[in-house]
């Protein structure tokens, strides 16, 4: 079921809210920028992210193709979302569930995690190794 969560950055410079079915499960990727910053995303469609404060205090980071932007705070580093603009449902956001406020321990536990294969780009299957991820 979708709900709206509110998150931030570790510094609380940047704050949003996203509506997010974390039922509907994660997704952890052994990618060179998703393996280096453990990024554990939940995927939010377009219109489904909204930037409360902060705007200024992000910095935009893109690699590679180009195509995804990597957004983190300029004061404290984390990356609170990021932004694929080239994927099979379009236009997303990747949420960092570990950003998000207000969820326990347990709930977090219970989010279906699917790892996929980035570092090879082979974005349907999981990787040989991904219990590091």
């Amino acid at each position: 079921m979708l709900k709206t969560y509110r998150g931030s950055c570790h510094c609380g410079a940047v704050r949003f809210e996203a509506d997010l079915d974390l039922a509907q499960g994660s997704f952890r990727c052994n990618c060179s920028i998703c393996r280096r910053n453990r990024f554990w995303a939940a995927v939010a469609k377009e219109d489904g992210v909204r930037l409360v404060s902060g705007e200024e205090l992000l910095t935009e980071y893109r690699f590679n193709s180009r195509k995804n932007q990597h957004f983190f705070c300029k004061v404290c580093g984390v990356r609170p979302f990021g932004v694929g603009n080239e994927t099979p449902i379009g236009k997303m956001y990747g949420v960092n569930i570990g950003c998000l406020e207000g969820v326990t321990e347990e709930e977090l536990s219970s989010i279906p995690i699917t790892y996929v294969d980035g570092m090879n780009d082979q974005w349907q299957q999981s990787p040989r190794f991904f219990t590091h991820l």
